[in-house]
Protein backbone atom coordinates (compact mmCIF):
# COMPACT_ATOMS: atom_id res chain seq x y z
CA UNK A 1 0.00 0.00 0.00
CA UNK A 2 1.67 3.62 -0.77
CA UNK A 3 1.00 5.81 1.32
CA UNK A 4 -0.93 9.04 0.07
CA UNK A 5 -1.29 12.69 1.03
CA UNK A 6 -4.53 12.00 3.25
CA UNK A 7 -3.55 8.54 4.99
CA UNK A 8 -2.55 9.15 8.46
CA UNK A 9 0.41 7.03 9.97
CA UNK A 10 0.25 4.98 13.04
CA UNK A 11 3.19 4.33 15.12
CA UNK A 12 4.28 0.87 15.95
CA UNK A 13 3.71 -0.15 19.73
CA UNK A 14 6.85 -1.57 20.24
CA UNK A 15 8.36 2.42 19.31
CA UNK A 16 9.63 4.76 21.76
CA UNK A 17 10.87 7.83 21.29
CA UNK A 18 12.74 10.69 23.04
CA UNK A 19 13.27 13.93 22.24
CA UNK A 20 16.40 15.73 23.46
CA UNK A 21 17.87 19.28 22.50
CA UNK A 22 15.07 19.81 19.62
CA UNK A 23 16.21 16.31 18.15
CA UNK A 24 14.61 12.92 18.51
CA UNK A 25 15.23 9.24 18.97
CA UNK A 26 13.28 6.77 17.77
CA UNK A 27 13.80 2.95 18.90
CA UNK A 28 11.99 0.26 17.53
CA UNK A 29 12.30 -2.30 20.31
CA UNK A 30 10.99 -5.51 18.91
CA UNK A 31 13.11 -5.07 15.73
CA UNK A 32 15.89 -2.98 17.20
CA UNK A 33 16.20 -0.67 14.67
CA UNK A 34 17.12 3.10 15.97
CA UNK A 35 16.53 5.77 13.91
CA UNK A 36 17.37 9.58 14.74
CA UNK A 37 15.62 12.78 13.24
CA UNK A 38 16.92 16.30 12.78
CA UNK A 39 14.92 19.57 13.93
CA UNK A 40 12.99 19.02 10.68
CA UNK A 41 12.59 15.72 11.53
CA UNK A 42 11.35 16.28 14.63
CA UNK A 43 8.91 18.39 13.72
CA UNK A 44 7.26 16.18 10.89
CA UNK A 45 7.16 13.38 13.69
CA UNK A 46 5.73 15.49 16.37
CA UNK A 47 2.63 16.44 13.62
CA UNK A 48 2.62 12.92 12.99
CA UNK A 49 2.04 11.75 16.37
CA UNK A 50 -0.91 14.57 16.80
CA UNK A 51 -2.73 12.11 13.99
CA UNK A 52 -1.80 14.98 10.71
CA UNK A 53 -2.61 13.55 7.70
CA UNK A 54 0.17 13.66 5.73
CA UNK A 55 -1.30 16.43 3.49
CA UNK A 56 -1.98 18.34 7.16
CA UNK A 57 1.76 17.77 8.30
CA UNK A 58 2.66 19.82 5.04
CA UNK A 59 0.57 22.32 5.22
CA UNK A 60 1.58 23.06 8.96
CA UNK A 61 4.85 23.25 8.00
CA UNK A 62 4.73 25.39 5.04
CA UNK A 63 4.00 27.96 7.24
CA UNK A 64 6.37 27.24 9.56
CA UNK A 65 9.14 26.92 7.41
CA UNK A 66 10.79 29.24 4.59
CA UNK A 67 10.61 25.99 1.36
CA UNK A 68 8.89 25.47 -1.77
CA UNK A 69 5.27 23.37 -1.43
CA UNK A 70 6.93 20.49 -3.43
CA UNK A 71 10.54 20.39 -2.10
CA UNK A 72 8.71 19.99 1.54
CA UNK A 73 6.45 17.65 0.67
CA UNK A 74 8.82 15.53 -1.47
CA UNK A 75 11.37 15.54 1.76
CA UNK A 76 7.91 14.51 4.35
CA UNK A 77 7.56 11.50 1.79
CA UNK A 78 10.92 10.80 1.82
CA UNK A 79 11.17 10.88 5.80
CA UNK A 80 7.73 8.68 5.91
CA UNK A 81 9.15 5.99 3.73
CA UNK A 82 12.25 5.64 5.41
CA UNK A 83 9.85 5.32 8.57
CA UNK A 84 8.08 3.04 7.09
CA UNK A 85 10.80 0.95 6.10
CA UNK A 86 12.19 0.32 9.08
CA UNK A 87 8.94 -0.65 10.69
CA UNK A 88 8.13 2.20 13.36
CA UNK A 89 5.20 3.90 10.80
CA UNK A 90 2.30 2.30 9.22
CA UNK A 91 -0.60 4.14 7.50
CA UNK A 92 -3.30 3.55 9.62
CA UNK A 93 -5.85 1.99 6.97
CA UNK A 94 -3.18 -0.80 6.51
CA UNK A 95 -4.02 -2.02 10.40
CA UNK A 96 -7.57 -2.04 9.93
CA UNK A 97 -7.57 -4.43 6.84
Amino acid sequence: MDVGSTDQLFVHPSVICRELSGETVLLNLESGVYYGLDAVGTRIWQLILQGCTIANVCDTMIKEYDVERDVLHADVMRLVGELREQGIVTPRERLQA
